[in-house]
């Protein structure tokens, strides 16, 4: 559908939609950029505010994905009136308004409509120097693959809505998805990545080959090195699997090859994600200063693969175990 639509060309364009990247980028001067993202989506928790949290974050990860700080954010909400009362909107802000605060990012207001369905969400500003944007678009082969943050919340979420999940598992994946990636996107930056992207909707494995075709390259992953939710592989072997993953493996299957992987973990490695953690192609020299830094501030980041010589936007999946 968007090769329909006419490209965009301007000098002060730094990153557009071309390489399916985190947010846009403009030069302001050079030395500074805006860097734009905006994302919402229906709740995937019970408790308004503690939904308006994990919504909030979600949405500032694609400028902490670009290396970028946000500075600013408005509000996109559409609310069933007559079906819910007002308090859960409310809720919903307040919820977005402790995190942003948190974050030090200023709201600066939004826009509500009517619809059939609760969502919520932001659009985002954040500034960056033009010579330090991070993109998806960099990576290097030899670089390893760092993941920031254990898959699993799409197959949770709908456990949960079947009211199938366990509530240490449920506490789990909300703690997992209200934490925001500003301090992985710090020690990225730190540490010196060559590529970053945020995993989201499209899962672990679709975000990965998004990166590996933006940067002309091949990735290997370790199945057995990626961290999972307490509970994910229970939910995905029971069945709790959301249509965006069955839409994730379609996409895939012509671009990756499965090596000793069960059909639960290559379930997991695309299952949609909501505010997912960080994937980083780091050079081989940093990837264990990247880990080690992420630990530090409470970020329990892995190391999960490599990129490799190959056919761009291709990924290998490996597992010892299921050998």
């Amino acid at each position: 559908m968007l090769s329909a639509l006419p490209a965009v060309r301007d000098p002060r364009l730094l990153v557009g939609i071309g390489t399916f990247d985190d947010a846009g980028v403009m030069r302001l001067s050079d030395e500074l950029a805006l860097v734009q993202s905006v994302d919402f989506f229906t709740p995937v928790v019970d408790e308004p505010r503690r939904f308006g949290r994990i919504a909030a974050a979600n949405a500032l990860s694609d400028i902490y994905a670009m290396g970028a700080k946000p500075i600013t954010a408005l509000a996109v909400c559409v609310f069933p009136s007559g079906t819910l009362p007002l308090e859960v909107l409310r809720d919903c802000l307040l919820g977005g308004l402790e995190l942003l605060a948190e974050e030090g990012v200023l709201p600066l207001g939004g826009h509500t409509i009517k619809g059939p369905e609760l969502a919520y969400g932001l659009a985002v500003t954040g500034l960056v120097h033009p010579g330090k944007v991070l993109t998806n678009a960099a990576a290097r082969v030899g670089d390893r693959l760092v993941l920031t943050k254990p898959l699993g919340t799409g197959v949770l979420a709908t456990a949960l809505k079947r009211g199938e999940l366990a509530e240490p598992d449920r506490l789990a994946m909300e703690a997992a998805m209200a934490q925001t990636n500003r301090v992985a996107a710090a020690a990225c930056i730190e540490v010196g990545v060559h590529a970053l992207t945020d995993v989201t909707g499209f899962g672990l494995l679709g975000h990965a080959l998004q990166m590996a075709e933006a940067s002309g390259v091949a990735i290997e992953i370790d199945a057995d090195g990626i961290p999972l939710l307490t509970g994910a592989r229970e939910a995905a072997a029971g069945g709790a699997v959301p249509a965006g993953l069955v839409a994730n493996r379609q996409w895939v299957e012509p671009r990756v090859r499965f090596e000793g992987v069960d059909r639960t973990m290559a379930d997991l490695i695309v299952d949609p994600q909501t505010s997912g953690g960080l994937l980083a192609s780091v050079p081989p020299a940093a990837a264990d200063a990247l880990v080690a830094a992420c630990v530090r501030g409470g970020v329990p980041a892995k190391i999960i693969g490599r990129v490799v010589h190959g056919a761009a936007g291709t990924a290998l999946v490996t597992a010892q175990r299921g050998r």
